[in-house]
């Protein structure tokens, strides 16, 4: 049986990665960068002042001049006016400093009576404030932002200065999520007494999507051989990814692995050394797909998704990697058998301003009930059985962010 670090390694080591395609910059967010985006120009493109006011020579000032006639206006957009001898250009935040100009004082430091500009005598003038000097923030052709980045709301600002209309992104992998087992019933329909609600697909679909994987749909099979083997063999010929849920145990039901290897998919590994969790199953089909066979618990299935699957995604689409989030234990925490325990918890900020995992208990991996109170999960590892409160874990969000 595989530790859970052995398992990660071994779906990330079977995964390839997706082709490229090119979208409309306005439509990238939350899409992973193929691409250099690099400067369109010198950043600011040109000295621009940071404050209405009035522009002039330094010289002028240091010589004893504090009273300017104004030779006219620029606004932002306005051509670069040139500044005459003694004179100054009322002048607007983001304009283009005017040539010969090199003071900025701000227009609640003047009084302009009868077209001459009068500085206040307290106020101390400096050479070169208020201006924002060009190339100062980037340099042309500068690398903003490279191959890897997600795509946020922030960056399609630094695209779109960059003259941008178009970006090259990993393509989004097509994801079949197949819920499997007699018992399932969806919402809106009768249900009888022995059966349950079907809500594995619908979460792991969502889960997916808040990560940014939208382009996934969901099916049903029931526990028969003939039906699994025909519509897993269609979802193999259509998806890049699939996510199933339940009939990887060890009951005379769970036919999944078996159907699976009789459709071409080469097993990786079934069980890991964790709880919850531990029947997941990975392979590889004929032509490269990604399949991954959750244990049909709730708990189980969430946990595996978030700690499998999303990885593999993002290692496909060649997503930079993250650093390592932790959080401190808010309560001592025991956990006895020798697995990883995937352990859900609670977030809030302490008082010393460190995040802190509540522990919050489950009623076996299959009350997802108690789930909806929870951030995300934190790893405690195998080796160890009791942990005090304060101890660092490995924290895991259920939402990307």
């Amino acid at each position: 049986m595989l530790s859970t670090t052995e398992a990660i390694e071994a779906v990330l080591a079977a995964t390839t990665a997706s082709t490229t395609e090119t979208v409309a910059a306005d439509e990238s967010t939350g899409r992973v960068l193929r691409q250099i985006i690099r400067a369109e120009r010198d950043q600011p493109p040109f000295d621009r002042v940071t404050m209405d006011g009035i522009a002039f020579a330094w010289a002028d000032y240091e010589s004893g001049q504090r009273n300017f006639p104004v030779q006219g206006m620029q606004a932002a957009g306005d051509e670069v006016m040139t500044l005459r001898d003694g004179q100054c250009i009322e002048i607007m935040t983001g304009a283009a400093l005017p040539e010969n100009a090199n003071c900025i004082v701000p227009v609640e430091r003047i009084a302009v009576v009868d077209g001459i500009a009068e500085i206040e005598p307290e106020y101390v003038v400096k050479k070169d404030r208020y201006i924002h000097p060009r190339g100062s923030d980037c340099a042309k052709g500068a690398h903003l932002l490279t191959p890897g980045k997600c795509v946020s709301p922030l960056d399609i600002a630094v695209i779109a200065s960059c003259g941008e209309t178009q970006v090259d992104v990993a393509k989004d992998p097509v994801i079949r999520v197949i819920s499997t087992g007699n018992e399932l019933v969806a919402a809106g329909r009768s249900i009888k007494a022995h059966q349950i609600r079907m809500s594995n697909g619908p979460a792991l679909v969502s889960l997916l999507a808040s990560h940014g994987y939208d382009h996934c749909e969901h099916d049903h099979i029931v526990d028969d051989i003939d039906a699994l083997r025909e519509r897993l063999a269609k979802h193999l010929g259509e998806a890049e990814v699939l996510v199933l849920s339940g009939g990887v145990s060890m009951g005379k039901a769970d036919y999944v692995p078996a159907v699976l290897a009789d459709l071409g998919v080469e097993v990786n590994f079934h069980k890991i050394s964790q709880r919850p969790g531990k029947p997941m199953w990975f392979g590889v089909g004929p032509d490269g797909q990604l399949v991954f066979a959750l244990p049909g618990n709730p708990v189980s299935a969430l946990v595996c998704c978030r700690q499998y699957v999303i990885p593999a995604l993002r290692k496909a689409a060649g997503m930079t990697e993250t650093a390592p989030v932790f959080a401190a234990l808010a309560s001592n925490v025991s956990f006895k058998p020798a697995l990883t325990c995937f352990q859900p918890v609670k977030l809030i900020s302490g008082a010393a301003g460190q995040t802190l995992a509540i522990p919050v208990k489950t009623n076996t991996s299959g009350d997802f009930a108690a789930l909806s109170a929870t951030d995300g999960y934190v790893e405690l590892p195998k080796d160890q059985t009791n942990f005090p409160a304060g101890t660092a874990v490995f924290l895991h969000r259920w939402i990307a962010r």
